[in-house]
């Protein structure tokens, strides 16, 4: 074969190909544009199924069948508006906004081609005069932006809650250890106050002896010869040898009402029936009543029992009695105060303070926050106030209890029974404890008379798993 038969081969050849390879393109283009032109609007991934191009279509409802060709015609043939995805044609349909880059979601059908851009991407406005541009990508931005920026606070409230788990656990043993410390105190106390009861019991009982011995003559009345001469004479103010109905009154009283006066017909029945008695019918009368010591006794007239008040035995027995009343009132004082600690740390840490004792941090704390003229202060496990700028402060509830859903318990807590309200009923707070990097309070709102909300933030309220909405990256 000649040179140039090969040449013009080779060029008709190559002539065939770029014509075959034009032909391709101009095809490809044409069935693009026929694609493009039966492309359904308004439909999300998982509906494609439905709208696969063939000879007829069935509402998704299932109440009728139509040609395919009038799909998106602009006319509603369904009653469910499944066969106007993409008009405004059905008054019960909705279109779907891809919005590649952002979050899809539906509008009413209502909305499209209706001059106001609803979805980001403009798909909703296909043919209307409104000039939208696609905004998706920089909405997606700043939603990605913010997302990260939770879940960066969420890993670090859940650093911190970790770091107070352990805190917790720390906090709860040392509670524990106190309270078994306490107790041990307690035990040392009442063992101490048993014996100082007992003893101050027995220097009173020896008090109680030694005064009864003195008025009876057993060892003071040595100061009056230990006899009933010394008696007499002390009875005997006006020293003129005989006891008088008055001298009786004004020295002799009962024992048990020493406060009481004898009367003239008492006084004369201890003289005897009359009005005097001398130291002879003394000695046989009235000494004998006055040592026998079951009635009556000689009045206190020098604060330890009259006859005897400087005695040295009384006033010692007088001394212990004081000194371990003292002590007994001292120790009783310190097991009411040891006691009033073990009784509260119990109240405290019969709290559920959650599964890991987590909240325990929060006892013994308040939060405040100014809104307006008010200050509330929020003590966990505790109380709920309301202070004006007056200085009024006023009880929006005490503790209750936890509230919050099954998934997570320990989100809510109910403070109940504060002061009453004008309205009726008591004020009660609901507070909502969310996760955050920082422990305070963020919010306090009255939505209702007398029914307070508030938003408490802590890391202790972080969870695990956290669902965020996503942004959509659907072809």
């Amino acid at each position: 074969m000649s040179s140039k038969l090969m040449t013009e081969n080779w060029h008709n050849i190559l002539h065939f190909i770029f014509n075959m390879r034009f032909h391709i393109v101009v095809a490809a283009v044409f069935w693009s544009d026929l694609v493009d032109s039966r492309k359904i609007r308004g439909i999300s991934s998982s509906y494609k199924r439905f709208y696969r191009e063939k000879k007829s279509f069935l509402c998704i409802d299932g109440s009728k069948m139509i040609p395919f060709e009038q799909v998106n015609d602009d006319y509603c043939d369904c009653q469910d508006g499944s066969d106007e995805p993409g008009t405004s044609a059905c008054p019960r349909g909705r279109f779907y906004c891809t919005n590649l880059g952002f979050r899809p979601h539906y509008i009413p059908s209502s909305r499209v081609n209706d001059g106001i851009c609803d979805c980001c991407d403009a798909s909703d406005e296909y043919n209307s005069p409104a000039r939208c541009q696609n905004s998706c990508w920089n909405l997606g931005q700043r939603e990605r932006a913010f997302v990260e920026g939770q879940m960066r606070a969420l890993d670090e409230g859940l650093r911190l809650k970790q770091q107070l788990i352990e805190e917790g656990v720390l906090l709860w043993r040392e509670k524990q250890a106190q309270l078994r410390e306490l107790q041990q105190v307690a035990g040392d106390l009442q063992i101490k106050l048993d014996e100082h009861r007992r003893r101050k019991n027995e220097a009173e009982r020896l008090k109680e002896q030694t005064l009864r011995a003195l008025q009876t003559g057993d060892s003071g009345y040595a100061r009056y010869n230990s006899s009933a001469v010394g008696v007499f004479n002390l009875l005997d103010s006006n020293k003129d040898g005989s006891l008088s109905v008055e001298e009786i009154q004004s020295k002799v009283t009962f024992i048990e009402d020493e406060k009481k006066v004898l009367t003239q017909d008492e006084a004369m029945t201890l003289l005897g029936g009359g009005h005097r008695m001398d130291l002879s019918t003394f000695r046989n009368t009235l000494w004998d009543i006055l040592t026998s010591g079951d009635s009556v006794k000689i009045k206190d007239e020098h604060g330890a029992g009259g006859l005897a008040g400087e005695d040295p035995h009384l006033k010692a027995a007088d001394r212990a009695a004081e000194w371990w009343a003292t002590n007994l009132k001292k120790a009783e004082e310190s097991y009411e105060r040891v006691s009033a600690e073990i009784s509260e740390l119990q109240k405290k840490l019969a709290l559920d303070y959650g599964t890991d004792w987590e909240f325990l941090f929060l006892n013994s704390q308040c939060y405040q926050l100014q809104v307006y003229e008010y200050t509330y202060t929020l003590c966990p496990f505790n109380q709920v106030t309301q202070k004006s700028s007056t200085g009024t402060e006023v009880s929006l509830g005490v503790w209750g209890m936890w509230s919050g859903s099954a998934n997570n318990p320990y989100s809510q807590q109910e403070y109940e029974n504060g002061e009453p309200c004008w309205q009726g009923g008591s004020r009660s707070t609901t507070v909502t404890l969310t996760c955050g990097t920082e422990t305070g309070l963020r919010s306090a709102k009255e939505p209702s008379k007398c029914q307070y909300i508030m938003d408490f933030q802590t890391p202790v309220a972080c969870q695990p798993v956290l669902k965020q909405r996503g942004v959509h990256s659907e072809l």
